[in-house]
């Protein structure tokens, strides 16, 4: 009689861990879609896209996107593998780097600038 309560605790400890995984993992897709459904709005907002995945250590990763005309913009997933789906999923072009060529397809406007002359000596102060 002990012996079939501690195999049905087994048991239920083993659903238990399976049920949170399904859920994790269903989490974890709608996550990527998500992101995917953003990556697209970004893409279609800005004639395509190009885009890189940063790594942000225990904070996930970042994706750099950008677009055929030079906005840019970016997001962050949870994980790499996570982030990794999503731009899979929207179907992004994905660099191993972000490079000098696509670097130089970036748009800054007033307010980056505004923003990077404060680092500078005699620019203006941001804060």
């Amino acid at each position: 009689m002990a012996d079939d309560t501690a195999n049905d605790t087994a048991n239920d400890t083993k659903q238990d861990g399976g049920s949170t995984d399904a859920r994790r993992a269903a989490r974890d897709a709608r996550r990527a879609n998500r992101l995917a459904k953003e990556i697209g709005a970004f893409a279609k907002a800005h004639g395509g896209a190009e885009g890189q995945i940063a790594y942000l250590g225990q904070r996930g990763a970042r994706i750099v996107l950008v677009g055929a005309d030079g906005g840019w913009g970016d997001l962050v997933a949870p994980t790499h593998a996570l982030a990794e789906r999503a731009v899979t999923a929207a179907g992004l072009t994905v660099r191993e780097a972000f490079d000098g060529e696509l670097a130089g397809r970036v748009r800054t406007g007033r307010y980056e600038w505004s923003r990077m002359a404060g680092i500078q000596v005699g620019g203006p102060r941001n804060g």
